[in-house]
């Protein structure tokens, strides 16, 4: 893609535009209150999904910290990333993230526990750095990168655990949580690969090349923070048999990012950063139940 013509920037500014408002007006936040609770049988729920469940849950409402986050990063964002973040994403993933709650502790597991208040030093440092437009692009773009990978690991996630409940026969909660929640994730994927698409077209050399470094040293799985989220990121893998494919789930997660970024390498399938990363979760995830 980086060698294609560029785009026509007022085109895709009006499209990025239209697509956030749209999110907002066909998608509007899910309520708790229209989420059918009935489950057949906890007790195997639970054995099987009910790590998953925490995990989501944890990552769905840690999105009052992303914003934070994003404030700390980006000082001056253009106005469709504030719209799309603080008005449309973030009320859609808190809700996402109370239903999933609500329905481990249906099945008599305790809340997730959260941090929706921290923000790191290095991610004050970026946001410090990025008062200098030419540095925030580069900041922007990171941001664009990450919510691409962590809404694709969503979509595809949620599209696992729906089928895995249907297969326990938990239609309920399968139809009325898990199907919602999945269908308002591809929007923020598309929101997040329309703004990658659009900014990396206009990027000087030197700020490619240092996304490229940054993105190697700084990628993570959604949601992971430390070893201890890393494994647990990895028991989910296992949970929903994304460790058995997971050359697959790597591939279609940084499909867009591999096309940007490293067009410029022939033959490279998938970041070696992102492999890296996903089979850490495994190994960390086998070890500690060894």
């Amino acid at each position: 893609m980086s060698e294609r013509r560029p785009l026509d920037r007022r085109s895709h500014d009006q499209r990025l535009r239209e697509h956030v408002e749209r999110l907002g007006a066909e998608h509007p936040p899910l309520r708790v209150d229209d989420v059918d609770f009935t489950v057949r049988d906890a007790r195997v729920l639970d054995d099987r999904f009910g790590h998953v469940l925490d995990y989501m849950a944890r990552v769905e409402l840690e999105v009052d910290r992303n914003v934070l986050e994003l404030t700390a990063m980006l000082p001056d964002p253009p106005e469709v990333d504030r719209h799309f973040y603080a008005d449309v994403w973030q009320p859609q993933e808190v809700q996402h993230g109370r239903i999933l709650d609500r329905l481990q502790v249906e099945l008599g597991r305790p809340p997730a526990v959260t941090d929706t208040t921290s923000v790191g030093a290095k991610l004050r440092v970026l946001g410090a750095l990025a008062h200098l437009d030419a540095f925030q692009d580069v900041v922007r773009m990171l941001y664009y990168l990450t919510g691409m990978s962590t809404e694709r690991s969503a979509v595809l996630a949620y599209n696992l655990l729906h089928d895995g409940l249907l297969e326990l026969g938990e239609r309920a909660v399968a139809e009325t949580a898990i199907a919602p929640i999945k269908r308002q994730e591809p929007g923020h994927y598309a929101f997040y690969q329309l703004s990658a698409r659009g900014l990396w077209s206009t990027l000087a050399p030197w700020q490619r090349w240092l996304v490229r470094r940054l993105r190697e040293r700084s990628f993570g799985p959604v949601g992971v923070n430390d070893r201890d989220q890393l494994a647990d990121f990895g028991d989910v893998m296992n949970a929903l048999a994304i460790s058995e494919r997971a050359d697959d789930f790597v591939r279609q997660v940084t499909r867009v990012e591999s096309e940007l970024l490293w067009a410029h390498r022939a033959g490279l399938g998938v970041p070696g950063y992102v492999v890296r990363a996903f089979s850490d979760a495994v190994e960390l995830a086998r070890a500690r139940a060894a």
